[in-house]
């Protein structure tokens, strides 16, 4: 969001605000129609001559107490069955590729993970994850074309048990919030990994690409609706100057940004740091 704050700097000059175009400007920013609001509010109760510093000063405040102080760590079961993820979103914010950079990451930090292609709809999406499982040694479930998600699943589970592994990661296919029959075809995964263990899956985290802006909250609102939302991935924040997405998604939904995706290489991929991303919004 550091280019969307320095655009506040340089347009807002002079103590003469236009608090329409202001709070139009926050709005484009993605920060929410709300949180717009609350920052013109609060601008508008000082009753002094402002400036764009102080603008960003206050929308930075306003941000700082909506993130949480602390990304919540994603640790491993203390018993001996592996936590599982279910990775969901529309087509086309980066899922698949997501899906492999958080296997890769926790991988790399000493974990056992199991991949699940449970995009059996697309062949691509299969692919994709097998290239990735083979490039990063990791084991991957997979089934045939057109077949049941929730089997996959299902099948990954038992595999990730024989290999003790702490992580599974159940990549799902792309579907759009608005399809119904795709929607309950999630719902039916997530009760089909419940049978393996009542509290699975343990996370289910959203892939939003923060270059769609509002149409990413939307996105949010229905999956939550559909099956509760732990965290979110948001891909494409390397210089979109985006990024207010994710400050709308934990005011409204309060479903915390978990990892965010700076690249396309498989180390452009990291935890969410609230505070530093605060500290940036220059």
């Amino acid at each position: 969001m550091a280019g969307f704050f320095k655009s506040l700097l340089q347009r807002f000059t002079k103590p003469d605000i236009d608090w329409d175009e202001l709070e139009a400007m926050l709005i484009t920013g993605d920060l929410g129609p709300k949180l717009a609001l609350q920052i013109v509010s609060d601008l508008q109760s000082q009753q002094r001559k402002l400036h764009g510093a102080d603008i960003v000063q206050v929308a930075r405040e306003h941000v700082r107490q909506i993130l949480p102080a602390k990304n919540p760590e994603l640790k491993p079961l203390e018993a001996s069955r592996p936590k599982v993820l279910l990775i969901v979103g529309v087509n086309g914010v980066g899922k698949t590729t997501s899906t492999a950079k958080l296997a890769h990451l926790l991988h790399h930090a000493g974990h056992k993970v199991v991949l699940a292609a449970a995009d059996t709809f697309r062949a691509a999406a299969v692919e994709q994850l097998e290239v990735w499982s083979q490039r990063l040694n990791i084991p991957m479930v997979k089934g045939p074309p057109n077949s049941d998600p929730a089997a996959v699943c299902f099948e990954a589970y038992d595999l990730a048990c024989r290999n003790e592994a702490n992580f599974l990661l159940c990549d799902t296919a792309g579907r759009l919030h608005t399809k119904h029959n795709l929607m309950e075809e999630m719902k039916k995964i997530h009760r089909i990994l419940g049978r393996k263990d009542v509290d699975s899956p343990h996370e289910v985290i959203l892939v939003v690409d923060a270059t769609t802006g509002s149409n990413a909250l939307q996105q949010a609102r229905e999956f939550h609706k559909a099956i509760p939302l732990t965290g979110l991935i948001v891909t494409k924040l390397d210089g979109s100057g985006k990024g207010g997405i994710l400050v709308a998604i934990q005011q409204e939904l309060g479903v915390p940004t978990r990892y965010i995706g700076l690249g396309e290489k498989v180390e452009d991929f990291q935890v969410f740091d609230p505070q530093r991303f605060v500290d940036e919004l220059l």
